[in-house]
């Protein structure tokens, strides 16, 4: 939330409004002001408020999404694969900004694809829980070939 503060000149140009008409508002208690001295000020989000306009949001975190393909999967990885990635995605600590994953498995072609959407260190935990499961020749799809 920003801590911009208008003098009631501000607000009155902002709103087309005369002096007076701002000063009117505040003494009748419509538009909260805080006294400075002789002067007043009017926060952002106050005048948001007064205006019906929405406060603005916070500034965006950081979001990133992914996509693991994988190479030789059959249906029986690929189910160990999906459960092992949704439920290392359940366990992320902030449920106020979740990782969103999707799992896809053509069984034709024995390919598997992961989407992973959300925050940066989130995903790249998630990442690194895939990657070590996928490690080597002692990995989830060890004999099989994978790729990403």
């Amino acid at each position: 939330m920003s801590n911009d503060m208008y003098s009631v000149e501000q607000v009155a140009a902002r709103l087309g409004l005369h002096v007076r008409t701002v000063r009117g508002y505040i003494r009748a208690g419509r538009l909260p002001a805080t006294r400075i001295g002789k002067q007043y000020r009017i926060a952002r989000a106050d005048l948001d408020a007064f205006t019906g306009r929405p406060a603005r949001p916070a500034a965006p975190a950081a979001e990133v999404s992914g996509i693991v393909a994988l190479d030789g999967v059959d249906r029986a990885a690929a189910d160990r694969l999906a459960t092992l990635v949704l439920a290392g995605a359940n366990t992320h600590p902030d449920p106020g900004r979740p990782l969103r994953v999707q799992t896809v498995h053509d069984e034709e072609r024995h390919h598997m694809k992961i989407i992973v959407l959300g925050d940066l260190g989130a995903t790249a935990e998630l990442l690194r829980l895939l990657d070590a499961v996928l490690d080597g020749d002692n990995g989830l799809l060890s004999g099989e070939t994978h790729g990403g």
